[in-house]
């Protein structure tokens, strides 16, 4: 009975050690952020006992066509994906970008379940802002960044009126298989508690939803879109362009604009 006990503790103890490992491999975050030239406002939200940050880029009208929750990928910080929402900002839209916990100057460590905490914590906070009440709210996911906005749109849908995927993965355990193909099987049974974009997108009926892929892409494959595609109830559209991984913007700004505009007309 004693060696089955321990047999028991030691594979929890590996289980909570593999897991680690696993989000130690989807988190690649960067303290040092490039020089951000758009006039922006740094904001600082506690959550736990760490500190996430977040900067807000307003457009150079007097009321923004719609406010745009920005949640980016697994490396880099919110600097990084800046070139992303640029034209968006130039456009007329007011965008909030939010580091993780670990990225920029966000303390603490990035984890599957805290990172998703720091979605809402962050949604909740913008969304109680004067500025930000009386506008139309859209989520958008970059890459990794997919699966927290997914989320965060399945359980706050009454309170927002568009979801872009760009470059998401289908899941954390989908993404993990092509590039681990050989762990397939043990990635899915590890990562099958953890929420997931494919999952998450099937209960986010009522909102407008727009998904930009490329098949060019190197990071994540073309398929993984189209199956969020597939699960996504209608209003939805699909963008396709031929870039490699979140470079639609670069590739197509104007179009990209426009099929984000639509998500609020």
């Amino acid at each position: 009975m004693k060696a089955k006990t321990t047999i028991t503790f030691l594979f929890v103890i590996l289980t909570q050690f593999f897991q680690a490992q696993i989000d130690d491999k989807f988190y690649q975050p960067k303290k040092e952020l490039q020089p951000i030239e758009l006039k922006h406002e740094n904001i600082s939200i506690p959550v736990d006992k760490d500190t996430i940050t977040a900067i807000f880029l307003k457009p150079n009208i007097a009321k923004p066509k719609a406010t745009i929750l920005f949640f980016h990928g697994a490396g880099g910080n919110v600097s990084t994906y800046v070139f992303m929402v640029k034209p968006l900002v130039e456009a007329g839209f007011q965008v909030a970008m939010v580091d993780f916990r670990g990225y920029g100057k966000s303390t603490g460590t990035p984890t599957h379940i805290n990172v998703a905490a720091d979605g809402q914590k962050f949604f909740d906070q913008m969304f109680q802002r004067e500025d930000v009440k009386n506008t139309k709210l859209i989520v958008y996911g970059a890459s990794l960044g997919s699966q927290i906005s997914a989320h965060v749109a399945k359980n706050n849908k009454a309170k927002i009126s568009g979801l872009v995927i760009d470059g998401g993965m289908s899941s954390f355990a989908d993404i993990a298989a092509v590039f681990a193909p050989q762990f397939k099987d043990p990635l899915a049974k590890m990562l099958a508690s953890v929420y997931s974009a494919k999952e998450d997108i099937k209960s986010t009926e009522g909102v407008r939803k727009l998904f930009i892929y490329s098949k060019n892409d190197k990071t994540v494959p073309f398929s993984q879109g189209e199956e969020l595609f597939k699960n996504a109830p209608e209003p939805k559209q699909f963008f396709e362009f031929s870039q490699d991984h979140l470079l639609a913007m670069k590739e197509k700004p104007e179009d990209v604009v426009k099929a984000v505009e639509s998500l609020i007309k």
